[in-house]
């Protein structure tokens, strides 16, 4: 599917009014794209590797793992052969959260109009 600029920030702006109408909690862009990077490329997933895999500061990762955690939808996991490392693993309910936003991007490029799909996660701001 070919777009444009307008279309594809269009495309974006349907799906994230869609979101802040739900009952979904508010994500800052940078603990979206760490919640998609663990939940959706191969793992394991450390502070390091994130930081790196998205080119952004390690204490800016930890910070949205932080708010991530706070709200279940990631947990930490001691590595058991090096105790300095923490893996992170995606929970059920941030894959819930994933699936129910996947769904208003699909709403919004087939051209619906949605309110914003309720979520099974709670409303909560998760500023980091």
């Amino acid at each position: 599917m070919q777009m444009t600029e307008r279309e594809g920030l269009e495309l974006w702006r349907k799906a994230v009014t869609a979101s802040v109408r739900s009952d979904a909690p508010d994500l800052t862009a940078r603990q979206q794209a760490v919640l998609m990077t663990v939940a959706l490329t191969p793992g394991p997933h450390t502070v390091r590797g994130l930081a790196e895999h998205l080119g952004i500061a390690k204490p800016a990762v930890t910070r949205a793992l932080d708010a991530l955690e706070r709200l279940h939808f990631i947990r930490r996991l001691p590595d058991d052969t090096d105790l300095r490392s923490i893996f992170i693993e995606r929970t059920a309910e941030g894959m819930a959260y994933l699936r129910a936003f996947a769904r208003l991007v699909l709403a919004a490029a087939s051209g619906e109009e949605t309110g914003g799909a309720k979520s099974p996660s709670r409303r909560n701001s998760a500023v980091a």
